[in-house]
């Protein structure tokens, strides 16, 4: 198992392509799916709505939960000694900074939130990993980190 920290980023480094990295998202989507229903049905039975302003609220704060739930699952593993959400760890892909290192729990905050903006401009910053050089999306280039494919010791 490859517990290495750092790597060396040059000609040679292989990158997370376009596809590879949906397989990814979707094994995460897979693993969130449970925690955050539960999570959902819990707080709506302990918060009853009543009228229609109150029905709003707590759709945004399910949202917001929901969002706090994500957020936490990728920033701390992105982080981790792992190097990559669940998802990318089935497929062998690790985040690093440009110069090959583990990212920062904040870098990791960084690029999960910036990961809205390639959401927000009808996911073209996230298509843009099928086309830079470096396969990176918007919010890659935004929180400065690379998503490469290591081989599996």
């Amino acid at each position: 198992m490859n517990t290495q920290t750092h790597y060396e980023i040059n000609g040679a480094t292989r990158f997370g392509g376009f596809w590879i990295r949906v397989g990814a998202s979707f094994i995460d989507i897979v693993v969130l799916l449970i925690p955050v229903l539960l999570i959902s049905f819990l707080f709506r039975a302990v918060t009853p709505a009543t009228d229609e302003m109150e029905i709003v609220v707590v759709e945004l704060m399910d949202a917001i939960l929901n969002i706090i739930v994500y957020w936490i699952y990728f920033a701390a593993l992105h982080s981790s000694s792992w190097q990559a959400s669940v998802g990318k760890k089935v497929v062998n892909l690790k985040v690093v900074d440009k110069n090959g290192n583990r990212i920062s729990f904040g870098r990791a905050t960084g690029r999960y939130f910036a990961s809205f903006i390639s959401a927000l401009i009808l996911g073209i910053g996230y298509m843009m990993v099928g086309w830079t050089k470096r396969k990176q999306g918007l919010h890659d280039m935004m929180a400065g980190t690379l998503v490469i494919k290591i081989e599996n010791i």
